[in-house]
C-alpha cells in the first residue's frame, strides 16, 4: 500500500484514508497509485461490508497537486504517456483511465462506500468524493468543480457523477464557472447526502448501520442501483479523455495556470 494512502478493516469496515495532510491530501502520482490500489485490494475483501473514505488532516482532498499540474501544462500530450502514476495512463480492458480510476473503483465495489468530506474538496478531491455511494460533508466544506479554472475540463467522472446527482443546469453553473460553494449548499443542491459537524464520526455510525444488515442483500441492492445508474459511462468517460486532451498544453490553458500562479487577471485568445 501506498505511503499516501491507509486501509485497515475492523468489524466489517474498511476505513481508507488519505495521509498526505501537509498538502490537503492533493493527488500526485503516489497518491493516483495509493486510492487505485486500496480500491482494487477490497475488490477481494469478501468480509467487508461497508467502507469509509476521508481524508487525513485539515482536507478531504484540495485537487490536484501544483507539481502535477505543471507537468499537465507541459506535457501537451494529454496525459496519453503510461509513466506509473500518469493520470491519463489507460491499462488493457479498463473504460478508465487513472485519474478516473481514482473515483470509479468505488463504484465497482460490490459494498457501499460512504465519503467523509471535510475542509476541502475541489477538482479531482470533488470527484474524488462522488464517485462514493453517499457523502457526509462538513457545512463549511470548500468545494468546487474547478476544472475550468485551470483551462481544463472535468475528467475523472466528474461530469458524468454530476450529471446522475442534480439538474442539468445546476451541473453546467457549477462547471462554467469553477465556482466555490460550501458544503451546506452542496446538501442542498443534491451533491452530498448530508451534512455533518462530524462527518467522519458520522460515517463510521453510518457503515456499521450498513454492516449489521444482510450483506448480500446490501451488495445485491448496489448491484441494482449500478445497473441503473452506468449506463453510457465508457462512452462518457471516453468523451471526458477527449475533451481535455483538446486543452491540456494549449495557450489558453497554460495562460490559465500561469495567471493564477502570477495572481492576475487571465488574458485569453478567442477561438
Amino acid at each position: 500500500m501506498s505511503e499516501r494512502v491507509t486501509l485497515s478493516i475492523n468489524d466489517g469496515i474498511a476505513d481508507v484514508k488519505l495521509t498526505r495532510a501537509d498538502k490537503r491530501n492533493a493527488l500526485d502520482s503516489a497518491m493516483f497509485i495509493g486510492i487505485a490500489e486500496a480500491g482494487e485490494r477490497l475488490k477481494a475483501e469478501s468480509g467487508v461490508r461497508a467502507v469509509v473514505l476521508s481524508g487525513d488532516g485539515p482536507s478531504f482532498c484540495a485537487g490536484l497537486d501544483m507539481s502535477s499540474m505543471q507537468a499537465i501544462g507541459d506535457s501537451g500530450d494529454g496525459g496519453a504517456k503510461r509513466e506509473d502514476g500518469n493520470p491519463g495512463q489507460m491499462e488493457d480492458g479498463r473504460i478508465t483511465h487513472l485519474g478516473q480510476q481514482v473515483c470509479w473503483v468505488w463504484q465497482e465495489l460490490p459494498m457501499p462506500v460512504i465519503a467523509a468530506v471535510h475542509g476541502h474538496a475541489l477538482g479531482g478531491g470533488l470527484q474524488l468524493a462522488l464517485g462514493a455511494d453517499i457523502r457526509i460533508a462538513h457545512p463549511d466544506t470548500k468545494m468546487s468543480v474547478r476544472e475550468v479554472y485551470w483551462g481544463l475540463v472535468p475528467d475523472m467522472t466528474g461530469t458524468f457523477m454530476l450529471s446522475k446527482l442534480v439538474r442539468p443546469d445546476v451541473a453546467r453553473e457549477l462547471t462554467y464557472t469553477a465556482r466555490i460553494f460550501s458544503g451546506a449548499e452542496a446538501a442542498e443542491l443534491g451533491l452530498v447526502t448530508r451534512t455533518s459537524e462530524t462527518p467522519y464520526e458520522d460515517a463510521m455510525a453510518l457503515a456499521r448501520e450498513i454492516a449489521a444488515l444482510s450483506p448480500g442483500a446490501v451488495r445485491g441492492s448496489k448491484e441494482v442501483f449500478n445497473a441503473l445508474d452506468h449506463d453510457g459511462a465508457a462512452e462518457a468517460f471516453a468523451h471526458e479523455r477527449r475533451a481535455i486532451g483538446a486543452q491540456i498544453g494549449t495557450p489558453n490553458q497554460k495562460e490559465s495556470v500561469i495567471a493564477s500562479f502570477e495572481q492576475r487577471a487571465p488574458v485569453f485568445a478567442d477561438g
